[in-house]
C-alpha cells in the first residue's frame, strides 16, 4: 500500500504545483477511510517539510446530516491546516490562487492549552478562546462539489483551503454555544443565516468528536492550534467580492475575493 500512497500523494502534489485539477482518486484507486486518512497525513507531512511550515490546526467537515449526505457518511471528517492556510479577517484573496472554492461560516476555536485525548466539551471550553471565522474549502479535483466521496475528500486533506479568522473572545458556556446566530452577507446583501445548533448540535461537540477521532489516529490537539468547527449553513460557491459574517455575541469576520 505504501507504493499506492506515494503515487496518490505525488498526484496531489502535482495538482497543487501546476494548478491543474485532477480526477477523483476513486477513479483509479480503491481506498477505505483508514487508508485515505493515512494519505492525508503523508501529504501534509511532506508539504510541511517542503515549505518549512508546521501544522496550525484542523478543520471539521460534514457536521450536519445535510452535509454528511454529500459523502454518504454518518459522521464528520477532518482535514489539516498548515500555517499558510490561515489568514486574518479583512484580507484579500486572488481567486486564481485557488481551484474551486466554497465559503462556510464557522466558529473557530483557538486552544489555550493542550487537550487530553478524547477531551470533553467542558475541557475544550476551559482550554480555548473562540473567534468568528469563514472557512474556504477548496479541492484539487475536477468538478468536485458535491460529487466527491468520503475517501476522495480525505485524501485531498479534507478540501482544506483557507481559514479566515477574526479576533478571539472568551469561549461561551456550552449552553450558550448551541444558540449562536450567524448572518452571512455578500457585497452587503444578506445571502444566508444559520445557527450553531446546526454544527453537530453544538460546536464544542464537534471539537470533542475531533479530539476523539484523532486519539484513534495517535494524535492530540495542542496549545495554539486552531479548529474550524463546522459550517452553520450549506456551503456556497465563492464569487468575486466581499463576504462578511456576523455572529451574535462573538464578533464579525470578512474576506474579499478579487480576480
Amino acid at each position: 500500500m505504501t507504493g499506492t500512497n506515494n503515487e496518490i500523494v505525488q498526484t496531489l502534489k502535482k495538482a497543487y504545483e501546476t494548478k491543474e485539477p485532477i480526477d477523483f482518486i476513486r477513479k483509479h484507486y480503491n481506498l477505505d477511510e483508514q487508508a485515505a486518512y493515512k494519505i492525508q497525513n503523508q501529504f501534509v507531512t511532506e508539504k510541511c517539510e517542503r515549505t518549512n511550515e508546521t501544522i496550525a490546526g484542523f478543520k471539521i467537515s460534514m457536521t450536519s446530516p445535510d452535509t454528511q449526505a454529500y459523502a454518504n457518511t454518518d459522521e464528520p471528517a477532518y482535514g489539516t491546516f498548515i500555517e499558510g492556510n490561515l489568514i486574518h479577517s479583512n484580507e484579500s484573496v486572488l481567486l486564481n490562487s485557488l481551484f474551486d472554492p466554497l465559503v462556510e461560516p464557522e466558529l473557530v476555536f483557538v486552544l489555550t492549552g493542550d487537550l487530553t485525548a478524547g477531551a470533553s466539551e467542558e475541557e475544550i471550553i476551559s482550554k480555548s478562546k473562540i473567534a468568528a471565522g469563514l472557512e474556504i474549502p477548496d479541492s484539487r479535483y475536477k468538478d468536485w462539489f458535491p460529487n466527491f466521496t468520503l475517501e476522495d475528500l480525505l485524501c485531498d486533506n479534507g478540501a482544506a483551503g483557507l481559514a479566515v479568522i477574526s479576533n478571539t473572545v472568551e469561549t461561551p458556556s456550552f449552553e450558550q454555544l448551541d444558540s449562536i446566530n450567524m448572518e452571512l452577507f455578500h457585497n452587503g446583501e444578506k445571502i444566508g443565516e444559520g445557527s450553531s445548533s446546526n454544527v453537530l448540535e453544538n460546536p464544542a461537540s464537534a471539537v470533542a468528536w475531533l479530539s476523539k477521532k484523532m486519539s484513534g489516529h495517535g494524535k492530540t490537539l495542542k496549545k495554539g492550534m486552531i479548529i474550524s468547527s463546522g459550517t452553520f449553513i450549506p456551503p456556497l460557491r465563492v464569487e468575486e467580492g466581499t463576504y462578511h459574517a456576523v455572529y451574535t455575541g462573538i464578533g464579525e469576520v470578512s474576506v474579499t475575493f478579487n480576480r
